[in-house]
Formats: structure tokens, sequence, C-alpha cells
């Protein structure tokens, strides 16, 4: 991969600023098995105890602690029981801003992303969504805090290509269920990797069968 690594200054910004200026950004993995690269299309910020809608929203915990470091470094969370999500901390020390990198292409590394993804999926679908994008790039827990911006960590984000020049979008975030109207995601328009847009729906409580008591 010829692109530089991104700066760490570039990550000394609130969220909501770093966020399209990851579009295009590279994201790579190497690990035993060879290296996997992805181009950031859509991602989401979220600007920690000012944020409803951010995981530090009440404060430091064992989970969330990565986003209270060094800009430049990974938060990677569990969610749902069963998906990785992972996301780049912005901002100095002690303020838990991150940028979540929610979708993307991959440009190297297809044949072993498609490995650990299912069989027939299609090209665009490869990363397309956080939890396919950290499955494409066989992202864990275990990358919890590396380091993005150092040549040595496993995970590293490069820079855009200059001949990017397409149009940024922004609007509503995905998958939230406070502060979802807040226009946070910022993605490549026409890039067929982004996510269709569905707004929340909160789950219904199912009714008891149990007739009341006379």
């Amino acid at each position: 991969m010829s692109r530089k690594l991104v700066p760490r200054e570039f990550f000394d910004r609130p969220a909501e600023q770093v966020a399209p200026d990851l579009l295009g950004c590279v994201l790579e993995h190497e690990t035993a098995e060879g290296l996997v690269a992805v181009e950031i299309s859509e991602v989401e910020a979220y600007a920690g105890e000012a944020d409803p809608a951010s995981h530090a929203y009440r404060g430091r915990t064992a989970r969330n602690g990565v986003m209270y470091g060094p800009p430049g470094h990974a938060y990677v969370y569990f969610t749902y029981g069963m998906h990785f999500c992972v996301n780049l901390v912005c901002l100095p020390e002690g303020t838990p801003h991150a940028v979540l990198l929610r979708a993307g292409r991959v440009i190297a590394g297809e044949e072993l992303a498609r490995s650990r993804r299912a069989a027939a999926v299609t090209a665009r679908d490869l990363a397309r969504g956080p939890a396919r994008l950290c499955q494409a790039l066989d992202i864990d827990r275990d990358l919890d805090g590396a380091d993005a911006c150092v040549a040595t960590s496993p995970l590293r984000i490069r820079v855009a290509s200059d001949a990017t020049g397409r149009t940024i979008r922004s609007g509503p975030r995905i998958g939230i269920s406070r502060a979802a109207e807040v226009p946070w995601r910022f993605w490549l328009e026409g890039d067929p990797t982004v996510s269709t847009f569905r707004p929340h729906v909160p789950r219904r409580r199912k009714p008891d069968a149990t007739p009341p008591a006379a």
C-alpha cells in the first residue's frame, strides 16, 4: 500500500470534523494470513459525554476506556452478542469523541476477506455495514486500543487518494434510539457500499397473553 499513514494530528479534532475527512481513507489489517484493506465510504461521528448516542454519554467504563485515550487509536466494541464494530478515537486524552467506520470497499486482499464472509457474498457487500467491515478485516476486541497511526501496528489508517474527488453527503445516524436525528452520518454519494437508510423503530413489547384479573 503506497498511501501514507494518516498523521495523529488529523484526529486531534472533534469527531464531527474528522468524520467526513475519513471518507476515501483506507483501513488495513495485517494478520498472519495476509493483508486486507478497505477504502472507507461511510462513517458516523459520536461526541462523547455531550452526545446521548455515544457509548461515553454516561462516563468512563471498562468497555469504553479507549475512547478516553489518545487520538488515532481504535475503539472496538461487541454488540448484539454477535458483532464487532470499529471506531477511531478523536480529540486529546480525556475527551471521548470517536468515529464509527460504517462501510467501505475492499481494495486489497479480497479473496481473504471473502473467506471470512459468506461464500456467495457480492463484492459490494463484503464490507458494507460496520459488522461486515469488521468481519472482512478480522477485527475483534483484541484490536481494542490499537494505534492506527503507526507503521508497526497491525491495524493502520492511510490517507485518502487525491483522486477521490466525490461528493460527500450527510444525514441522520443509523441504528440508534437517541439523537438519531443528528446529521453526523457522512457518506460518499453514489457509492454502492453505503448503507440503506432505515430510521430506528423502537421494539414493541409483546402483549401479555394472560387476561387481567377481574
